[in-house]
Order: C-alpha cells, then structure tokens, then sequence
C-alpha cells in the first residue's frame, strides 16, 4: 500500500511537471517574438532545450542510481522552476535561451521519475505502473496549453510565472512527502555502480532487448514528431481549421493516448508478451500514417489521428517495461536516462525532417513519418526473438 501511495505522489508530481511545461509551449512564439524571435529563432530554442535534455538525462538518471532519486528530482523540479521565472523576467533573447538550456540541462526528471517507478515494480505489473506515469505525463500536456491560453489574458508574463509557481510545489511534494526508492542501504549494496561516461550512449545500445528497445522507442519518437508537424500545417493550410479549433483537435490526439495507457492493466491481462502488444500497436501506427498521407478530409483524417494516438500510447509502457525487466537494478536510473536521450534527439530529428519534406507536399510528411514507424516494426521482430 506505501509503495501505491508514493506512486500516486509521484503521478502527482508529474501532472504538475508536465502541466508546467505544457503552459509555455503554445507561448513561445509570441512572447519571445516582442525580443526579435523569427520562427526560425523559435526552432533553435526549441532544439537548445532537447539537445541539452540529451546530454543531461544520462548523467541525471547516473547520479540518481548513486546518491538517490529525491534529491536528484527535487533539484531537477527546481532548475526548472528557476528557468521559467528567467523566461519571465527576460529582457533579450540571450536571457530566453539561457533559460531554456538551464530547463534542459535540470531536465532529467523524467527519467528519474521512470527509474523511481522501476524501483517498486514487478515485472508483472510494470507495464501497468508505467501506463499510469504515462497518462500523468499526457494529462499535464494536455490541460497545460489550455490553462497557458487562459492564464495569457492577465499579462504575457503571466502564465510563465504560474509555471514557475507549480514546478516549486513539485519540488516540495518530492521533498516532504515522496518516499526514496533508491535508499542508501540499497546503493551500498550495488557497490558495482560507476561514473557515468558519454561511451554509454553507444554501450547500452548494445545490450540485448534494451538496446533495441530504446531505439525502438527513438523510432516511434521521430516519426510522432515528425507526424505533428504535418498536422499542424495539414490542418491549417488543407482543412483551414481556426487556431481554437486546431487546440481542440490536438487536445483530442493527447486524450486518446491517455485512455490507451489507462488500458494498459487490461490488455496486458490479454496479452502477456509486452513486444507482442508494441509489435501490434506499431502496426496500427503504420496503417493510420500511411492511410493519413493519402486523405483530404476532416473526418477520414481525425479517425486515423485518433486511432494512432490510442495505439501510441502503449509505446512508451510497453518499451519502458521491457527495459526495467532486462535491466540491472543498480542501473536503473542511467538506462533510463539514456533511454530518454535518444527520445530527445528523436523530438529534434522529428521536426526537422518534417521541415525538409514540407516543401515536396504536405502529405509526404505522413509518408516519412509511415517510413520511421516501418524500420521500428521491422526492429519489433528483432526485439520479440530477444526477449
């Protein structure tokens, strides 16, 4: 029962986190547009953050196995609360890309809240513990731009200091009332844990079952991020779909995923073999893009985005068990981070490929995103004979 009870102080902390970051990603653009941000501006700030999340995962996740996960959270939350009251209180664009290499360099939240859920899990209801840290996370994504558009109305600072407001309470939540998974009795007995080093970026790729996972998981992660710009500008250059309209849409996308993790205990019921569930999901992830870069219509495009954002959802769970369950419990916390690098460098990659295939046609966008999802089906194959 405690250990039920920190997880849902942890899914706590993470709606908070997410809806934080949720907030100032409809923002961006026109608050730091008043500082002479062009939208090309707005891409290197967006790429500045996921490169430094890239570098700072690893090592966050690393330190974590090593002197804990509360306070390498706790420092986490609170970098980026620090981060959004310099968004705030910024002057020129060098303070606004300060503030968002400081968000991802203190960025490593998630994988220590992955390596925190890993800590208390059995195989048996790990994929169940992840579904929910991951519906935790969509949720906050979700209600986060709206209460960003809401909050925008009473001042453009506004919203940014909110941000900063609810990642500080994040940050007390896991000081006072979230319990240690890793405590120090335990790391003293996994003395073999060692210093993170960059070679583990290319040496866990290497383990069975992990490595393919996580990449895998890049993959899936490239091709969903390739697939949103394509929505964006399919929706508002063919379907001529009103910015409010657009919010709704996309808010519908992040829900069906949410559900789909929800389900996550059912299905697993159903079906035991995890690869097997991602092996299904990403074939149903491949007919709706493929099917979307041929359609025109409202309505045959919102049933193929609503049918890839369910069967999306399973990834990350599903990946996310299947990495613990082959995992060493003393490198819980780096292969996590690790894990959550390549994801990064996947939201970078995503969006700039889209960018170059844009100016073949708006449906060709799809059909890239349908060619990444295909080489991690391919990779599914590989990883069900792993496992």
């Amino acid at each position: 029962m405690k250990k039920d009870k920190n997880l849902w102080i942890l899914v706590l902390v993470c709606i908070i986190n997410s809806v934080g970051f949720g907030i100032i990603i409809p923002l961006l653009y026109s608050f730091s547009k008043q500082y002479g941000a062009t939208p090309q501006t707005i891409g290197l700030l967006t790429a500045t953050f996921s490169i430094a999340q890239f570098v700072a995962t690893p090592i966050f996740g690393s330190l974590s196995d090593r002197f804990g996960r509360k306070p390498l959270l706790a420092i986490s939350l609170i970098g980026t609360c620090i981060s959004f009251l310099m968004f705030a209180g910024a002057r020129s664009l060098l303070i606004l890309f300060a503030a968002r290499i400081l968000d991802g360099l203190t960025g490593g939240n998630i994988s220590v809240a992955q390596a925190m859920v890993s800590d208390t899990s059995t195989p048996a209801n790990r994929a169940k513990r992840f579904g929910i840290l991951g519906s935790a996370f969509g949720f906050g994504f979700v209600i986060g731009p709206a209460i960003g558009g809401l909050l925008n109305k009473f001042g453009a600072q506004v919203p940014f200091f909110f941000a900063a407001g609810i990642a500080l309470v994040g940050a007390l939540l896991t000081i006072f009332l979230l319990k240690e998974t890793n405590p120090p009795d335990k790391r003293k007995a996994n003395k073999t844990n060692h210093k993170f080093s960059f070679k583990s970026l290319i040496t866990i790729l290497k383990m069975p079952a992990i490595g393919t996972s996580i990449f895998i998981g890049f993959l899936l992660t490239t091709a969903q991020f390739t697939m949103l710009i394509g929505f964006q500008t399919f929706s508002v250059d063919t379907l001529k779909l009103s910015p409010t309209n657009i919010g709704l849409f996309y808010a519908g996308f992040g829900i069906s995923g949410i559900i789909m993790q929800l389900l996550v205990p059912y299905i697993s019921k159903l079906i035991s073999a995890k690869s097997v569930i991602l092996m299904i999901s990403t074939v149903f992830c491949l007919a709706t893009m493929i099917l979307s870069g041929f359609t025109a219509t409202f309505v045959l495009f919102a049933t193929c985005v609503f049918i890839y954002g369910l069967f999306n959802g399973l990834r990350n769970p599903m990946l996310n068990a299947i990495i613990a369950d082959h995992n060493d419990a003393s490198r819980q916390g780096e292969v996590m981070g690790v894990n959550q690098a390549y994801i990064s460098i996947g939201q970078t990659l995503g969006p700039i490929s889209a960018g170059l295939v844009t100016a073949i046609s708006v449906h060709s966008v799809f059909w890239l995103a349908s060619f990444y999802i295909l080489i991690a089906l391919l990779f599914s194959f590989r990883l069900r004979a792993k496992e």
